[in-house]
């Protein structure tokens, strides 16, 4: 039987413009089926549905569009011009979602799937590759995506669900967040080769009041570590220089243009004497993190066990 529809009819009663994804969504599949065999018993036989749930699912779709999307004898059918243009769309969409179902079982896969980890620059160089190096070893084809930032951009990408777990230092304390400590990382004094000071091995950290500090910006974990101890030697750091990279900052201190706390480099730096600091005691805690009630797909799972087995030998400090 044939349906007419009026140029009045553009909607159902009960819907409206704003849901309309919501209303096609889950008729795309029948329609297209139904569209492929141009028969709705044979369409209904494929789907493993009833044909008459088949047959009300496109009436309704064609009410919800206002528009005749098939001709009918009977339990043949054949598509209008209205049907051929929205079925090329619909097959698009189906496509998408399948290709987006893919990828995120994909992602899951206990063996092969992916594990999106954030990490400060500091651990860039030697720490996390050796990470990724290690877990591989049992977990070969686990795929990461690696992201490197500052510790606050990191916790907002944990936030927004763009990372599954993030390497970072302070140690977060949010109620919507999980935190484990993992290990300690002592920060040098690091000061021009020709510096007053470059011949020492050690120092208290208030000899260094009167020097011009190069920094992180604010914002970085490592910035407010270092306000935090200049603090505690009673002094208030002079800043000359605020940049993103610690191994910027050591290039800054080997050309004469200030001194810097920073965590040890991955290999020496020309131009720079790094000293310990005696006083106060001047170290960072790196943490991992993770969104509270967050479900963890299987290869984050393993991974967050692999790095909290590795506490208290995260880092391949040098000497």
């Amino acid at each position: 039987m044939a349906h007419q529809y009026s140029s009045r009819e553009w909607l159902s009663p009960n819907s409206n413009e704003e849901d309309m994804g919501l209303l096609l969504a889950p008729r795309l599949a029948y329609f297209a089926a139904v569209a492929r065999h141009e028969h709705v018993t044979r369409a209904a036989h494929e789907l493993g549905v009833p044909q008459s749930t088949l047959s009300r699912a496109v009436v309704r779709l064609e009410e919800d569009l206002g528009v005749a999307l098939f001709a009918r004898k009977g339990r043949t059918v054949s598509l209008t011009p209205a049907g051929r243009t929205f079925l090329a769309s619909a097959e698009r969409a189906l496509a998408e979602v399948e290709r987006a179902a893919d990828a995120v079982r994909a992602d899951a896969d206990p063996s092969a799937g992916r594990v999106a980890f954030g990490f400060l620059h500091t651990m860039g160089s030697e720490t996390v590759p050796e990470l990724i190096r290690a877990f591989r070893v049992d977990h070969p084809k686990v795929r990461f995506t690696l992201v490197q930032n500052y510790g606050e951009a990191m916790i907002e990408r944990l936030r927004s669900g763009e990372l599954d777990l993030c390497l970072t230092s302070p140690v977060p304390d949010a109620p919507d967040l999980v935190a484990r400590r993992l290990d300690e990382q002592r920060l040098r004094l690091v000061v021009p080769d020709d510096h007053r000071l470059a011949a020492r091995k050690r120092v208290r950290l208030a000899e260094a009041a009167d020097e011009t500090f190069v920094t992180l910006e604010p914002g970085y974990g490592l910035r407010r570590i270092t306000d935090a101890l200049c603090t505690e030697a009673g002094f208030t750091p002079r800043v000359a220089f605020e940049g993103e990279e610690a191994e910027t900052l050591r290039g800054l201190v080997a050309a004469g243009l200030g001194v810097a706390l920073l965590p040890p480099p991955a290999v020496p730096r020309p131009g720079v004497v790094e000293l310990t600091v005696t006083a106060p005691r001047a170290a960072r805690e790196i943490g991992v993190a993770w969104l509270d009630g967050h479900p963890d797909t299987p290869p984050v799972a393993a991974f967050k066990r692999f790095l909290l087995s590795r506490r208290g030998r995260l880092l391949n400090e040098p000497g």
